[in-house]
């Protein structure tokens, strides 16, 4: 039963990082602009590394979304401090 929960965390993982591809190069496409879809990017790796957590809940698995937390905290952060710049 966990073996099978497992595989299907992967999955739906798989599934949802695929969808934030796609929804970041739609994003690029449509608003030109890379900033959002990066900020979007990462919150669909987040949840697909959270999703694979809840799948695998090793010490591995919890440090790679911890990393991915902490990347994504990092590039939001950097990106306001990027958009706050140009507007000035």
């Amino acid at each position: 039963m966990t073996a099978a929960l497992g595989q299907l965390a992967g999955q739906l993982a798989l599934l949802i990082t695929a969808m934030g591809l796609v929804a970041a190069v739609l994003t690029v496409v449509r608003l030109h602009r890379v900033q959002p879809a990066v900020a979007l990017l990462s919150d669909f790796l987040l949840g697909a590394g959270l999703i694979r957590l809840a799948g695998h809940p090793t010490w591995a698995s919890l440090a790679v979304a911890a990393a991915t937390a902490a990347v994504r905290i990092l590039l939001n952060m950097s990106l306001r401090a990027g958009l706050g710049g140009n507007r000035s």
